[in-house]
């Protein structure tokens, strides 16, 4: 159960890096084709709404780049959005895979760890 528990803040940290990057894309046809606000491209996602709003979803460097991220949008035209979109979206797919790899990393690590340290307090205990 430690292990589960561990693994957590990096199963949301790839949740949201993901879930950016694909508001970033749902963004970037709204301004070309649709035009809505911004609240309304946020809302089917699970965490863009909270930092939209400014909530610390994530902490340390990753909520500086969420923050970051979120001081731009939809304070100037569409063209100037669309670039500063476009130019987000390597910065975003890099952090999607590298939050992706190190949860399916560590999180396997940590079940596995937890799971050894389980089995070898059952073993001494009997």
């Amino acid at each position: 159960m430690l292990g589960i528990f561990l693994s957590a803040s990096k199963k949301k940290r790839m949740q949201v890096f993901a879930e950016l990057y694909e508001f970033n894309e749902q963004l970037l046809i709204n301004l070309k084709y649709g035009r809505n606000p911004v609240s309304k491209v946020a809302e089917p996602f699970k965490f863009v709404p909270s930092v939209i709003k400014g909530e610390k979803v994530l902490n340390g460097k990753d909520g500086e780049v969420l923050s970051e991220y979120i001081v731009n949008l939809g304070k100037s035209d569409a063209v100037s959005q669309v670039d500063y979109l476009n130019g987000r979206k390597a910065q975003l797919e890099k952090l999607k895979n590298e939050s992706f790899n190190d949860y399916k990393r560590y999180s396997s690590l940590y079940v596995k760890i937890f799971f050894m340290i389980g089995v070898l307090m059952a073993v001494l205990l009997a």
